[in-house]
């Protein structure tokens, strides 16, 4: 599993004439199952994305289809956890 922190290099005027497509990559990756959750931080100086994907790779290529990483408008920062403890919704992801 892995958190996804997006650091906005550009001021948000930029972020926001591409944040429909940015919307819509986020819902392609919610129904492949990829995204868990996502959403602005306070102050919105950036974005958190959940994502469960099998490995690094395939999540950085999966960030590279990003309108936001496609502009060069955020820093993507990727951290690989595992969750150990989750609520009952979330048992799926509990790994060993």
């Amino acid at each position: 599993m892995f958190i996804v922190n997006l650091i906005y290099k550009v001021e948000l005027q930029k972020i926001d004439e591409h944040l429909e497509a940015h919307v819509k990559f986020l819902d392609e990756q919610y129904k492949k199952g990829y995204f868990l959750a996502s959403g602005p931080k306070v102050p919105r100086n950036g974005g958190v994305i959940l994502a469960n994907v099998d490995d690094k790779d395939e999540l950085e290529n999966i960030i590279g289809k990003d309108p936001f990483k496609k502009h060069d408008l955020a820093l993507y920062e990727v951290i690989e956890f595992i969750p150990r403890k989750t609520t009952e919704e979330l048992a799926f992801l509990r790994n060993g």
